[in-house]
C-alpha cells in the first residue's frame, strides 16, 4: 500500500462518543485477558485504555472501549453486555461495565512520582502520605510495588502538583511517620543515562578511613570525635582534617595494605553499582578521606570516576600531611560538575548520595541529593533521605524495582 493509501490513524473519542469501562475481577489463571478481549472482539469495539493488576493471585483488570454500532434492534450495546457476563461466569469471575462519555478525565499538569520506602509501610504511613498528596492538590493516578524486600517501596505516580510543593509536605510528614519518601520529577529525564556520585566514608563503606589508620596509631577515639564534629557542621572540614591526618604521623606505609583489608562496603553497594553500570549509568566517588583507599575501591567496583586527598608517604613512612587541594565540602561539588562534564551528562541529570555536612553542597548541586543514613543537619537540606542500611534501596528512588534487579543477575549469571 503506498502512503497515499495509508488509512489515518484513528483518532482518540471525543468527549461525546460513548464508551463502556469494562471490569473484571477474580482470581487469576492464564487467558484471562485474551478471553475478555476475544469476546469484545465480536462487536468490533476499540480499545481506548487498559489497565490491569494481579495481587496475590487476584486479577483486576480494565478495559475502555467504545460502546458497539447499534443495529437496526439497538440491542447491540445489551449483547455486549450479557456476553461479557455469561463469559466471566463460567470462569467463576465477576464482571461490572459502566457507560460513560469519551476517553480517561486529562491528567492535571504538574507530573512526579512519589517513592516511599517503609520498613515496615504501615497502613497509618500510607493512609498519611496519601492524605499529603491530596492536600497539594495533586491527584494519585496510579500506585505500584517497587520491592517487597529488603524493604517495602512504593511508587506513587501524581499529577496535579508541582514537585517542590509536593516534596515541601511530604518530607516533614516521612520524618514524623518513620518512612523513607522521594519526590522527583516525571519525564524522560529520568529515564536518561545518568551519572551517579557517592561520597565514601559512611555511605559506600561503613567505615571512616581516617579512624581505621587512627587505631592503627593508637588515636582513633581522639580522631572520631573530631571527625564526627565535622560531619555535624561544627568544624571547619579542612582544618579538621589536618589536625586528625598529623595525628597519623610516622606510621609506616605497610598500613595501607591494612586498612584496605579492614574496609566493609555497604550492604548493597555491589548490587547498586553493578546495576548501574547495567543500565549505563557513569559512577564515581568523591571522598574526604584518602586515595589509597577510593583508588582500590574504584578497580574493585569498576566505577568511572574517584577524586580524593592523598597522604603524603616519604621514606616508607606518612608524614601526617596531605598533597594537593583538600577535597572539601566545596570541592565535592565542583568534582560532580567536573564529573558531569567529563561524562557528558546534564547537571540536571546527575545523582549524589552522602551522608555528611561536607556532602551538602553536592547534594544540592545534584539533580537529585539522597542523604543517605545521614546527619540531621544533611536530611533536612538534602532533597530526600533514605534511612536503611541498604545502599541499593537508591534504585527504587530511580524507579528500578527489585525484579529487575534480580532478572538482571540471574540472567548474567
Amino acid at each position: 500500500m503506498s502512503a497515499s493509501q495509508t488509512p489515518p490513524a484513528t483518532a482518540v473519542p471525543g468527549d461525546d462518543v460513548p464508551t463502556l469501562l469494562v471490569k473484571i475481577f477474580g482470581k487469576d489463571r492464564p487467558g484471562i485477558t485474551a478471553g475478555l478481549f476475544d469476546t469484545l472482539a465480536a462487536y468490533s469495539v476499540d480499545v481506548v485504555d487498559i489497565e490491569q493488576v494481579v495481587t496475590r493471585g487476584r486479577i483486576t483488570l480494565c478495559a475502555l472501549v467504545t460502546a458497539p454500532s447499534q443495529g437496526g434492534s439497538g440491542s447491540a450495546e445489551g449483547d455486549l453486555r450479557a456476553t461479557v457476563h455469561s463469559w466471566a461466569e463460567s470462569l467463576n469471575l465477576q464482571a461490572e461495565i459502566i457507560s460513560g462519555r469519551g476517553d480517561n478525565r486529562p491528567r492535571g499538569t504538574g507530573r512526579s512520582h512519589v517513592t516511599v520506602l517503609g520498613h515496615p509501610l504501615t497502613a497509618e504511613s500510607a493512609a498519611a502520605i496519601a492524605a499529603a498528596i491530596t492536600s497539594t492538590g495533586g491527584n494519585i493516578d496510579r500506585i505500584f510495588r517497587l520491592a517487597k524486600y529488603p524493604v517495602t517501596a512504593v511508587e506513587f505516580a501524581v499529577s496535579g502538583a508541582a514537585t517542590e510543593a509536593l516534596r515541601t509536605v511530604l518530607a516533614p510528614e516521612a520524618a514524623q511517620l518513620g518512612v523513607d519518601v522521594a519526590v522527583v520529577a516525571a519525564g524522560l529525564q529520568r529515564r536518561a543515562q545518568r551519572l551517579v556520585v557517592m561520597d565514601v566514608d559512611s555511605t559506600l563503606i561503613q567505615d571512616e578511613v581516617i579512624e581505621l589508620f587512627a587505631a592503627h596509631a593508637g588515636c582513633e577515639a581522639e580522631v572520631a570525635e573530631v571527625t564526627a564534629a565535622a560531619m555535624r557542621g561544627e568544624l571547619d572540614f579542612e582544618q579538621s582534617l589536618h589536625a586528625r591526618v598529623e595525628l597519623l604521623g610516622g606510621l609506616d606505609a605497610s598500613v595501607v595494605d591494612a586498612v584496605r583489608k579492614e574496609v566493609r562496603l555497604t550492604p548493597g553497594a555491589r548490587t547498586l553499582v553493578r546495576t548501574l553500570k547495567r543500565l549505563g549509568y557513569q559512577v564515581g566517588v568523591v571522598s574526604g578521606g584518602f586515595t589509597q583507599v577510593t583508588d582500590a575501591l574504584k578497580e574493585e567496583l569498576g566505577l568511572d570516576f574517584a577524586s580524593a586527598n592523598t597522604l603524603e608517604i616519604v621514606d616508607g613512612k606518612l608524614t601526617g600531611r596531605v598533597t594537593g587541594a583538600v577535597v572539601d565540602r566545596a570541592g565535592k561539588a565542583r568534582l560532580l560538575r567536573d564529573f558531569a562534564q567529563q561524562a557528558g551528562v546534564p547537571l540536571a541529570q546527575t545523582v549524589a548520595i552522602g551522608d555528611g555536612a561536607n556532602d551538602l553542597d553536592m547534594l544540592n548541586a545534584a539533580g537529585l541529593g539522597v542523604a543517605f543514613n545521614a546527619k540531621p543537619v544533611v536530611r533536612e537540606a538534602a532533597h530526600t533521605a533514605v534511612n536503611v542500611p541498604f545502599l541499593d534501596t537508591v534504585l527504587y528512588l530511580l524507579g528500578i524495582t527489585r525484579d529487575e534487579v534480580e532478572a538482571a543477575d540471574t540472567h548474567v549469571g
